[in-house]
C-alpha cells in the first residue's frame, strides 16, 4: 500500500507538472496573455515548488511521510477546483502559485517514502516510480487534446476529482511516522550543508529542471508559433515528450543496478543537450515528434537518479537533504521561466531562440558530472 499511494501521488504530480503547458494557450487566449505574462504565471509557480520543498523537509522528518503528502494533495485539489474561477492575469498567478506549493510538497514526501523503501535500490526503485510520473504527464495533455477539446476548464476539475481521490486514500493508508535514525536535528544541519556534494546536486538538479519543465511549460507554445496546430502540439508534447519520459525510466531501471548513477546522469546530459538543440530546429509535425520523444528518453533517468545519489550522500536527514537539492531545482524553474519570457517577450515566435537555454544547461550538467562522480565513490 506505501508503494500505490507513492504512485498515486507521483502521477498526480506528473498531471499538474503538464498542466500549465497544456492549459497555457487556452489561457494565453481567453486573458490576452503575452510570452511575458506566461514567464511570470510560470514563476509564480515555481515560487510556489521552492517554498514548498525547503519548507517540507523538516517537515517530513519530524512528523512523517504522511502528513506532507496530505498536505500536499489538499493543497492542488483546491488549486484545482479555483483555477477555473479566475477572473484574469493575477487570480491565475495565485492559482499557480498555490498549485506550486502543493507540488513541491508531494515530489519531496513521495520521494523520501520510496527512498526509505528500497535502500539497497534506491535509484531503481526511484526511476521506477517516476515513470508514473511520465504517466500522469502523458495523461493531462492527452486527455486535454483527445477528449475534453482543449478545454482548460473541464480538464482542471478532471485532475482536482482524481486529486481528491488520491487524497483519500492517502489519508485511509497506515505509514510509518519518522523514525530517530532520520529525524530533524537542528544541530546536523550544519554537517548537512557544509558537505560541497549537497551544492554540486543542487546545482546540478537547478539546471535539470529548467529543462525538463521548461519543455512541460513552453513546448505547445512554441509548436503552435512554428505553425503546428494546438491539438497536434499536445499530442506531441504528451505522445512524444511524455510518453518518451516513461519509456526510458523503465528501460533504465534494470541498467541502474549495474551501471553507476552517474554514469547514467552523464549520457543522459549529453543526450539532453543534443536532442533539445534539435528539436528547436524543426517546424515538421513528424520530425518534432520524434526528437521530442528522444528529449523525453534522454531526460528520463535524472530527475530520480540524481535524488537516488541524495540519498545515497545523506543517508541521515535525507529528507531534509532532498528538499534543499529539490528547491534548487524549482529555483532552475523560476529562473530560467523569466528569462525565457523576457527572451520572447510580446512574440512567441521568438520561443525558439529562448528555449536555446535547454541545451545550454545540458552542457553545463555534462560538466557537472565530473566532479560529482568522484565525491560518491568516497
Amino acid at each position: 500500500m506505501l508503494i500505490v499511494a507513492a504512485i498515486l501521488a507521483i502521477f498526480v504530480y506528473g498531471m499538474i507538472a503538464a498542466m500549465l503547458g497544456t492549459i497555457l494557450p487556452d489561457l494565453s487566449a481567453r486573458f490576452n496573455l503575452t510570452p511575458s505574462q506566461n514567464g511570470t504565471i510560470a514563476f509564480a509557480q515555481a515560487l510556489g515548488l521552492i517554498i514548498a520543498s525547503i519548507a517540507v523537509g523538516p517537515m517530513i522528518d519530524n512528523e512523517g511521510k504522511k502528513a506532507g503528502l496530505v498536505l500536499g494533495l489538499a493543497l492542488i485539489a483546491l488549486a484545482l477546483f479555483a483555477l477555473p474561477k479566475s477572473k484574469g492575469y493575477r487570480s491565475v498567478m495565485l492559482y499557480l502559485f498555490l498549485l506550486g506549493l502543493g507540488g513541491g510538497v508531494i515530489v519531496t514526501a513521495a520521494n523520501a517514502l520510496v527512498s526509505d523503501i528500497s535502500e539497497a535500490r534506491r535509484a531503481t526503485t526511484l526511476n521506477l516510480l517516476n515513470l508514473f510520473f511520465g504517466l500522469g504527464g502523458l495523461a493531462t495533455p492527452f486527455i486535454s487534446a483527445n477528449l475534453l477539446s482543449r478545454n482548460s476548464i473541464r480538464l482542471c476539475y478532471t485532475v482536482a476529482v482524481l486529486t481528491a481521490a488520491t487524497l483519500f486514500v492517502h489519508i485511509a493508508t497506515p505509514m510509518p511516522g519518522p523514525t530517530g535514525a532520520q529525524s530533524f536535528v537542528m544541530s546536523e544541519v550544519g554537517p548537512v550543508l557544509g558537505r560541497p556534494i549537497l551544492f554540486l546536486l543542487a546545482f546540478f538538479l537547478f539546471l535539470y529542471v529548467s529543462c525538463e519543465v521548461g519543455v512541460w511549460n513552453w513546448l505547445v507554445r512554441h509548436l503552435v508559433a512554428q505553425g503546428i496546430p494546438e491539438a497536434r502540439a499536445l499530442n506531441i508534447l504528451s505522445l512524444g515528450f511524455a510518453l518518451g519520459l516513461l519509456l526510458g525510466r523503465v528501460v533504465v531501471s534494470p541498467i541502474l543496478i549495474t551501471v553507476p548513477a552517474p554514469t547514467v546522469t552523464m549520457t543522459a546530459s549529453a543526450l539532453m543537450a543534443i536532442t533539445t538543440y534539435l528539436m528547436l530546429r524543426t517546424s515538421n509535425p513528424r520530425s518534432a515528434w520524434i526528437l521530442v520523444f528522444l528529449a523525453g528518453v534522454a531526460m528520463a533517468p535524472v530527475f530520480p537518479t540524481t535524488l537516488a545519489m541524495v540519498g545515497d550522500a545523506f543517508p541521515r536527514m535525507t529528507a531534509t537533504a532532498m528538499g534543499i537539492v529539490i528547491t534548487c531545482g524549482w529555483i532552475g524553474l523560476a529562473v530560467s521561466s523569466r528569462i525565457i519570457g523576457a527572451v520572447a517577450g510580446g512574440d512567441p515566435k521568438r520561443l525558439r531562440k529562448a528555449l536555446l537555454v535547454l541545451p545550454a544547461a545540458s552542457v553545463i550538467m555534462l560538466g557537472l558530472n565530473l566532479a560529482i562522480a568522484p565525491m560518491l565513490n568516497k
